[in-house]
């Protein structure tokens, strides 16, 4: 029996032996340990810059531009109210003077 014995016990420990890791496998394991640690202090950086960013603000960019349009046509409608009153300005002032010369004050 002890020479069965020293037969098992010589190969439970050439299959202990053989069941270490590959020195290549543990290096890569560690590198992707390492990668994997790296990228996750990047999410957490970048999740942090998330909880700053300003609020969403295109809807208030389209409510203004609609009211910029909007003022932009009221602009050019008293535009040509302002060319029509200048217009009319101009022709009394002819008409004034034309008064003026008629009936000449003494």
């Amino acid at each position: 029996m002890s020479q069965i014995r020293r037969i098992a016990l010589l190969t439970s420990c050439l299959f202990v032996i053989s069941c270490g890791e590959d020195p290549e496998l543990v290096r890569k394991h560690g590198e992707q340990e390492a990668e994997m640690a790296k990228l996750k202090g990047e999410i957490t950086l970048l999740e942090e810059r998330l909880k700053y960013l300003p609020p969403d603000q295109s809807s208030d960019l389209a409510t203004a531009e609609r009211e910029s349009l909007k003022l932009e046509a009221e602009h050019k409608q008293l535009e040509a109210e302002v060319e029509k009153l200048k217009a009319e300005q101009d022709e009394l002032k002819k008409q004034y003077e034309d008064y003026k010369r008629k009936y000449a004050v003494r």
